[in-house]
Order: structure tokens, then sequence, then C-alpha cells
């Protein structure tokens, strides 16, 4: 059971790929820090050594991972905020930050669509009708 950077490893997986499961690495940090700390790639997690874990949480630990990464980058985009920027202003408004076009598609970002028109022919009718008819009386059958 190999836990780094306070994340549990799946053991049946490669390490190579199991450290992909940390939140700021990807596959080729994932191979620098297995080349710095000399463990096989191709070893599964259930089958590492004490040693090697300790080698691979010294290794990790020079990277900004997990929660310091996660920290770090909510600041970068309170600053953005902060200063006004069009990203920053992008951001609040949850809109897309770096060029892509909203007059169609950006739904990610936009959410569902909310559907704005004008009502035609017998559907205004309709409502008008129902909305000038008077209340039922309350009685009887």
């Amino acid at each position: 059971m190999a836990r780094l950077a306070g994340v549990e490893l799946p053991r049946d997986k490669r390490i190579d790929v199991a450290l992909g499961y940390i939140f700021g690495i990807g596959p080729t940090l994932s191979r620098k820090i297995l080349e710095t700390s000399q463990v096989r790639a191709e070893r599964r997690v259930r089958e590492l050594t004490d040693d090697e874990v300790h080698r691979l949480s010294s290794a990790v630990s020079q990277y900004r991972v997990e929660g310091d990464l996660r920290r770090e980058i909510t600041a970068n985009i309170k600053r953005l905020i902060e200063i006004g920027s069009y990203r920053g202003t992008r951001h609040q408004k949850n809109l897309p930050v770096r060029g892509q076009r909203t007059r169609t598609n950006a739904r990610t970002r936009k959410g569902p669509r909310k559907t704005v028109g004008v009502m035609r022919g017998t559907a205004r009718s309709a409502t008008k009708a129902s909305a000038n008819r008077p209340a039922p009386a309350s009685g009887g059958k």
C-alpha cells in the first residue's frame, strides 16, 4: 500500500501510471520522477519495497503537487479577478478564458441552454386567454 503526497496509489497498476493519480503529475513528470528515484516503470505498486516508496516520496516532494498546486491555481485566479484583467472577468462570468467562441459551443462553461424566444400565434393567444380567464369559483360540484 503506497501512499505518496497524501494519495493512496492503486495497488494493481504500474507505478508510471499510478503516479498520474496524484494531481499535478502527468506522464512526462512521472517518467522523470521514476528516473531520479531509480525505480523501473514496469513495476507494480504492490511490488514496491519500502526503500523504493521512500525514494519516490522524496522525489515527488520536490514538485508542487496536490493541495499546494490547487491552492496556487486558486490564488492565481483570485489575483486575476482582483486586478480586473480580461481573463479575470472571464473567470468571474464563468465563460471560456482562452479566446474560444461563445456564440455557439462553450456549453461546458455556460451550462445547459436557456431558451429565450418570442411566443407566436396560437401559443400566445392560448396563454393570454388563460391569463384573462377568471379563477373558478370555489364551491360544490
